[in-house]
């Protein structure tokens, strides 16, 4: 999963950063309105957060801006301002989530999971497929009894097919969602930790469709 943090405060923004990239997710960041909105545009993000006091352009406009355009990227609103009417405003504006300033860490990983989640109409616990589960707290995979540990890049990539099971997903965009921008994003690596994934929890799960990409699990 990868993420879109807009934070014009320079320590909030590292410290979310590297929450994010703790629990898993590859992140990119911006620090003004104007450059949020245009990665939100041309980055395929699997979720943003956005602070609503940003520079060049306020967080809102940055977030009606997107919505006009038809996007549905799922958006949890940040803001130093907690009055009703303003949270009212934001979701009207087409926010998912509002976090009110000063939050604690653990609320907001707990806030994008959720809206990860139900972008991908699933349910809340561990992810599963068979009597395949990943734990996506403790960043570790179980074959029933059989615990398996991830790297992070094994992680991220199994929670991204299990999140699209059956689906034929190809390279591109299996790397634009499991890496960040400052990341080295040669799709021919994603052949390594797929093999590295068949190798730890059985080759039958990953099916290579060829010029295709990969299917995990049976296609719907």
């Amino acid at each position: 999963m990868r993420l879109l943090v807009a934070e014009d405060d320079a320590m909030l923004r590292e410290r979310l950063k590297q929450a994010l990239a703790h629990a898993g997710y590859a992140v990119d960041t911006a620090d003004n309105g104007i450059d949020a909105q245009h990665l939100g545009e041309v980055e395929p993000y699997d979720a943003a957060v956005l602070d609503l006091g940003l520079p060049g352009r306020p967080g809102l406009d940055v977030l009606r801006h997107w919505r006009s355009r038809g996007s549905r990227l799922p958006v949890i609103v940040l803001t130093a301002r907690g009055a009703w009417h303003e949270k009212v405003e934001g979701f009207r504006a087409g926010a998912d989530d509002y976090l009110a300033k000063p939050f604690h860490m653990e609320e907001l990983l707990a806030r994008v999971g959720a809206i990860v989640r139900r972008r991908h109409d699933r349910p809340g616990g561990a992810l599963r497929y068979g009597d395949l589960t990943l734990d996506e707290a403790r960043q570790v995979a179980r074959r029933g009894e059989h615990g398996i540990d991830l790297t992070g890049t094994e992680f991220r990539l199994l929670r991204y097919f299990m999140l699209h099971p059956g689906k034929i997903l190809s390279k591109t965009e299996l790397t634009e969602h499991v890496y960040d921008a400052d990341s080295d994003k040669d799709s021919n690596v994603i052949e390594v930790y797929v093999k590295r994934l068949r190798d730890k929890l059985g080759a039958e799960l990953i099916e290579t469709r060829r010029g295709q990409g990969y299917v995990f699990g049976k296609r719907q």
